[in-house]
């Protein structure tokens, strides 16, 4: 990783303190930029044993020795400690380095620097002491910029996504977050990367050319997210940042860190990585529907995330859900749920979940040999069950979950299909506990959903149906339920007697006496169409 926010050799010769002393570099000019950690004076011969690496030693050479093997030796020790540079300042005891001092350093790659005039040691150490901390604090100061916009993301309601977003446009480079053993949780890139450069296609690339426990690609930076385990090496995930658009750097890996911490937390309040993955499928689904993201990328983004349905048709079925209440990690539970009842199916499935709008979006591949009401019966089943096991479904809610079935297609048909099938599921709910409903035998409810608010609704249904709806309140036998069976069965009054258990005469005075009170003919398409309508539209108006 390149430095940043520290002080060079370079830099440390430019200051005033050194170069005041007419500094030559006699060997490592290539080595300028080593990083300075710390600034070191002293004269002693066992000078390199007190050092720990990373130091600009300033010395007058009486520590260096008067033979020449002691002064190869000195400066090899020098080198093998990973001192920065080693600047000695001639005088009583050099007019000149000698050549040994010379030579060793030339070897070792050291840079040697000599200065031409007396300076104060005590002066040029405190000068680029100054410098290092300054340089320190500038980056502990950008790391805590973006820790602060994190934090006010999270308190704004974001999570993931939202932080993973600040520290991506901060490094100029794709971040992302991965269970400990090498999943995929979430991906984010930016914009100011280089065209095409999509963060999950990156992902994928990166997948390809190692395993979870290979060593990811130079100039990577792998930050670990602690976890809520037993034990200081508990990690619950990795972040981990990707040089692809520029290099990263120190400031990078503490903005990094800084962000774990924050993530620690979020991902705890989701409670498992099994939730935060299944609102990213949820997220892709959605992005898929709303058309933010183009069919041509939609079957590689789909296939980082684990769904690969090669070229069969693509089933979109989405599940609403009104709780109550939703306890902790239940979404979790029921993206786990709904892939365990599927599995048997044998069909490639993609589970999302959307808890702010109580949707689970799906993906199937409808498999050759398979019927599309098969697999929707299966689906349903399984979604109906998985929300039982996560406790997202009672049976007091007044707008009982709805399981909504679009039409199989392709790719460049799927956003579409969710799109449909999203909207319709929210139009359905209150039409009764059906295991599923087909998208297509909807559109009717979803086009007087959208006119729910509209007082023109309201008053069409107290037109239609309103001299009945108030003699089943005073009145009994009620007749409503008569009405519904008689249209349900398009008007066989035989397979509506049926099911209301009545003999057809029976049935035949109550029909007789819903159309004195409507004043209407029920054998008339156009009133029957009215009727119809006003049925539908009823659970929408204010009662």
């Amino acid at each position: 990783m390149e430095t940043e926010g520290v002080i060079t050799v370079r830099r440390a010769l430019e200051l005033p303190g050194l170069r005041g002393g007419l500094p030559e570099v006699l060997t490592g000019a290539d080595h300028l930029d080593r990083a300075v950690r710390w600034v070191h004076a002293g004269e002693a011969p066992n000078l390199p044993d007190l050092l720990r690496g990373g130091e600009l030693l300033l010395t007058t050479g009486l520590g260096l020795g008067s033979r020449p093997a002691d002064q190869r030796a000195f400066v090899r020790r020098l080198a093998e400690r990973g001192i920065a540079a080693l600047v000695v300042e001639l005088g009583p005891r050099f007019g000149r380095l000698p050549p040994a001092i010379v030579e060793a350093a030339r070897a070792a790659g050291l840079p040697l620097v000599q200065l031409h005039r007396e300076v104060p040691f005590v002066a040029v150490t405190e000068e680029i002491h100054t410098e290092i901390v300054n340089g320190h604090y500038g980056l502990l100061r950008r790391a805590e910029e973006v820790h602060l916009r994190c934090t006010q993301a999270v308190l704004g309601g974001g999570g993931v996504p939202q932080v993973l977003g600040i520290l991506a446009d901060f490094a100029a480079n794709p971040v992302f977050l991965e269970t400990p053993d090498g999943r995929l949780l979430f991906a984010a890139g930016t914009d100011a990367g280089p065209v095409g450069a999509d963060p999950l296609q990156v992902w994928e690339g990166l997948r390809g050319a190692r395993t979870a426990r290979e060593a990811p690609p130079a100039g990577t930076v792998v930050v670990e997210v602690p976890g809520s385990g037993p034990g200081p090496g508990s990690v619950r995930a990795r972040l981990v940042l990707l040089a692809v658009s520029g290099p990263l750097v120190a400031v990078h890996r503490m903005a990094a860190e800084r962000a774990a911490g924050i993530l620690a937390v979020v991902l705890m309040q989701a409670r498992q990585e099994d939730e935060v993955a299944a609102r990213g499928r949820g997220d892709f689904l959605t992005d898929l529907a709303e058309g933010r993201i183009a069919p041509s990328d939609a079957p590689a983004q789909a296939g980082v995330l684990g769904f690969r349905p090669g070229g069969d048709p693509l089933l979109p079925v989405v599940m609403r859900l009104s709780p109550a209440s939703a306890p902790a990690g239940s979404w979790a539970v029921l993206a786990r749920a709904v892939t365990e009842e599927l599995a048997a199916v044998g069909t490639p499935v993609l589970v999302g979940v959307r808890p702010v709008e109580g949707r689970v979006p799906l993906l199937l591949a409808l498999r050759p040999g398979t019927s599309r009401t098969a697999l929707a019966e299966r689906v349903a089943a399984a979604l109906r069950t998985g929300a039982d096991r996560a406790g997202l479904r009672s049976p007091g809610d007044r707008a009982p979950s709805a399981v909504v079935v679009g039409d199989a297609g392709g790719w460049e048909a799927a956003g579409a299909g969710l799109r449909h099938a999203a909207q319709a599921a929210t139009a359905a709910q209150g039409l009764g506990d059906r295991p599923w409903y087909d998208a297509r035998r909807l559109d009717i409810d979803l086009l007087l959903w959208r006119l729910r608010d509209d007082p023109d609704l309201a008053s069409f249904v107290d037109r239609a149906i309103g001299p009945l709806l108030a003699h089943d309140r005073t009145s009994r036998p009620a007749l409503l339920p008569t009405l519904e069976a008689y249209l349900a069965h398009a008007g066989r009054k035989a397979e509506a007697a049926r099911d209301l258990h009545l003999n057809r005469q029976t049935l035949y005075n109550r029909l007789a006496r819903i159309g004195e009170l409507l004043g209407t003919d029920l054998d008339d398409p156009a009133s029957v169409l009215a009727l119809n309508l006003a049925l539908r539209a009823r659970r929408l108006t204010p009662r």
